[in-house]
């Protein structure tokens, strides 16, 4: 019977591993709840002490005869107090009650090191309250198969991708009203705008597209734009009408004495507006004649006018970048303060990380910084509640989101003002 309960174990055990990799595979969070949490539990509560002496996090306990001690005994280590961890879809956390005279600090050099003891993904550390320490593991990446996450449909609001939380990446531009968007060139920035155009395509919005190389990339996605420029000239011309279009606005909203145009009457309230700026450094970079220098200017001043008062009049602006840094003029600092939404894929050098993300969050700027060549679409993104986030795009590939947008071409609002102003340029070139 011996060999037979033998032969037996060992099919158990081979069915056993089958049936575990089909259910990590298509059933991760039971995989997680039934093996991956009690597993790493394990771990967690095994190599906590160990964790603790090696990376600093314990402190020396003298007791009440401190001044007794003799010469040269040990004084006796105190590992700070541990939870237990708790499960959630993609890991768990654990709360640490600091010693006095520790800080946050010092658990944040250590996530590597729990990380490695705890055999998860990442570790995160943050403190929501003084003296308290809370450690986010995450068992797995969940942006490399991010899942088609779901958000409540709402005027203004785009479904991007995915937060690294595994919750729904949501650019809300009734919430944050202006965004800017960082990133090298295939990190994913054209696949987030074409994203952020075809969620937008089907709601009562206007979008405005300026691509001043040409309208390569904005120039797809015509036949749902209210307005396309394609050179600086055109910029120009089209922010100076959307400028004047703002006036009118703030016109409307003073004689219904209202400060909002969310606050007229829907029948009387105007259209909703995106400027989506592809690639800023065009609109700001000279080419060294009075001519380009003033287009320069002129770019700057009227994107900054359109931050500072368009979000209250239903204008918003999404400006993108493969470098956003002051070396592009003074004008892009102070536009910069103005854009409170940040995404800031890979960069091809720190200053624009700093740049995008530095001002609110040194941290996020050094995780943007971390990012690689391989993990396109993947972005380092501001919450509404000033916090931020690891998050990742969902793919829509070119031929769908030029599809989309033609279908829904016959939604694209009139901006008269806008297409007079395009209209006077042609003329004059004529």
């Amino acid at each position: 019977m011996g060999p037979v309960l033998f032969a037996f174990a060992l099919a158990v055990a081979a069915w056993l591993l089958v049936v575990g990799d089909l259910v990590r595979r298509h059933r991760p969070a039971w995989h997680w709840y039934l093996i991956g949490y009690p597993a790493t539990t394990f771990r967690v509560l095994l190599t906590w002490r160990k964790v603790a002496l090696l990376n600093d996090l314990a402190v020396s306990h003298r007791g009440l005869l401190a001044d007794l001690v003799v010469k040269g005994d040990p004084l006796r280590p105190v590992t700070p107090r541990l939870s237990f961890p708790k499960a959630n879809l993609l890991g768990l956390t654990a709360t640490v009650r600091l010693h006095a005279g520790q800080t946050p600090a010092t658990y944040m050099k250590a996530a590597d090191a729990l990380v490695h003891a705890w055999k998860v993904h990442a570790v995160r550390v943050t403190s929501p309250e003084r003296g308290l320490v809370l450690l986010t593991a995450t068992a797995t990446d969940p942006l490399q198969r991010p899942g088609l996450a779901t958000a409540p449909a709402e005027l203004l609001s785009a479904l991007i991708g995915v937060l690294e939380s595994g919750g729904a990446w949501v650019m809300n531009l009734r919430m944050v009203p202006h965004w800017l968007i960082a990133g090298a060139t295939r990190s994913g920035k054209s696949t987030l705008l074409a994203r952020l155009i075809t969620q937008l395509a089907t709601q009562r919005v206007a979008l405005v597209g300026i691509d001043c190389k040409g309208g390569m990339e904005l120039g797809l996605f015509a036949g749902r734009l209210s307005a396309l420029a394609t050179c600086r000239r055109e910029a120009v011309a089209v922010l100076s009408a959307l400028v004047a279009d703002m006036q009118d606005r703030m016109s409307a909203c003073r004689s219904a004495g209202v400060r909002s145009i969310w606050e007229l009457p829907e029948k009387l309230r105007p259209v909703p507006v995106v400027v989506i700026v592809d690639e800023i450094a065009e609109l700001y970079l000279s080419d060294g004649t009075r001519e380009g220098k003033g287009e320069a200017e002129q770019c700057s001043t009227l994107l900054l006018r359109l931050a500072q008062l368009g979000a209250a009049l239903g204008i918003h602006l999404v400006v993108a970048g493969q470098r956003v840094g002051s070396d592009l003029g003074p004008g892009v600092t102070a536009l910069r303060a103005q854009l409170g939404g940040r995404i800031c894929h890979r960069v091809n050098d720190p200053g624009t990380a700093e740049m995008a993300l530095g001002d609110l969050n040194k941290d996020a700027a050094a995780v943007a910084q971390s990012i690689t060549a391989q993990e396109r679409g993947v972005a380092v993104c501001t919450g509404p509640d000033g916090g931020w986030s690891r998050a990742r795009s969902h793919l829509t590939p070119t031929d769908e989101a030029v599809a989309i947008t033609r279908r829904y071409a016959a939604m694209t609002p009139d901006l008269p003002a806008l297409g007079r102003a395009l209209a006077a340029l042609e003329g004059d070139d004529k």
